[in-house]
């Protein structure tokens, strides 16, 4: 049961809710219901983030972010990850994040890896958790999460400007890759900055150096597939806009697939995005994404996160060539 001390830190620690409306984030707003949807998805995450700070330990807050609708439930995780390394980083505390990662939270462990970007983003570095504590293939997540707050929140420096961000160094190894896996970050946040409009996604993709498009629009494609928004048509049309970055923009679909469907809180929009983006259902993504899963530390100079999310792009592209074949 969450504690006097457990209330007050969740009111001095958690941000106001108004961050996350597109009116004061200044995002684009492509109709009331894609609005609606964003400002919603940010609410749940400061409930989850709430949740891991009020909470008097890491079973308690995962009993009220079992509360969250289904839809809705992996934000509120990955705020909770968030909300778990602030309440580890406070003097005498400690644990919650690990306990997160071995209860319930190991089926939302995509999402907690990206929270845990979140809070790196706001806590100064010494302060960090040891991401060599986390798991080695999901924890470049955690840039993913740091690139995409740095874009939401940090908007005309990370997006209306769109020069490379700073260099970041961490403890997780091959520094070299980090500005790619920041990149996808700012990539799945450009689907809120462009308010899941497609067409104002794209041209903000394209007002980057070409060398950081592929990596952009593997992020998009994760939060168009994970986050909604989109008509079919829709989404069948940000895939052709993806030009020769079609496949990197599937390959985050098919983790974003993969990340509902290991938490059991696949949607209809996830149906509908996984069909247009990739061109097949959400269980043969997340079927691809298992199969290609490295069981071992890369062989090479790239991390084994990148070669897997590069396996998966060319399995898909292939597998694509190969059904047009056969329709022919």
């Amino acid at each position: 049961m969450s504690t006097a001390f457990g209330a007050l830190r969740r009111r001095l620690l958690t941000p106001p809710i108004s961050e996350t409306t597109m009116k004061v984030r200044g995002f684009h707003v492509k109709n009331p219901e894609s609005r609606k949807r964003l400002e919603e998805i940010g609410e749940t995450f400061l409930q989850g983030y709430a949740f891991a700070l009020q909470a008097s330990s890491a079973p308690e807050a995962e009993d009220l972010l079992e509360t969250v609708p289904h839809d809705l439930r992996g934000f509120a995780y990955e705020g909770a990850a968030m909300g778990a390394v602030v309440h580890d980083a406070l003097p005498g505390h400690s644990g919650r994040l690990a306990g997160l990662l071995a209860g319930r939270g190991r089926h939302h462990d995509y999402m907690i890896h990206v929270g845990i970007g979140w809070a790196m983003a706001r806590l100064p570095r010494p302060l960090w958790p040891d991401i060599r504590t986390t798991d080695p293939l999901l924890r470049w997540l955690a840039l993913d999460g740091f690139g995409f707050h740095q874009a939401y929140f940090k908007t005309p420096a990370y997006v209306r400007d769109p020069s490379p961000p700073p260099p970041l160094r961490w403890n997780g190894g091959h520094n070299h890759y980090t500005a790619h896996a920041i990149d996808q970050g700012i990539g799945r946040a450009l689907w809120f900055v462009g308010g899941t409009d497609p067409a104002t996604v794209a041209q903000l993709i394209a007002s980057y150096a070409p060398p950081r498009h592929a990596d952009l629009w593997a992020g998009a494609g994760l939060a168009c597939t994970y986050a909604g928004g989109a008509t079919e048509e829709e989404l069948t049309l940000f895939a052709r806009q993806a030009g020769e970055h079609r496949w990197a923009l599937a390959q985050g679909a098919a983790f974003a697939a993969e990340a509902r469907t290991r938490a059991a809180l696949v949607s209809e929009h996830t149906h509908r995005a996984t069909r247009a983006v990739c061109g097949i259902s959400v269980q043969e993504a997340s079927r691809i994404c298992n199969a290609l899963k490295p069981a071992a530390a890369s062989p090479n100079a790239l991390p084994a996160y990148e070669n897997w999310r590069r396996d998966i792009s060319a399995h898909l592209a292939s597998a694509s060539t190969l059904r047009k074949g056969a329709d022919q």
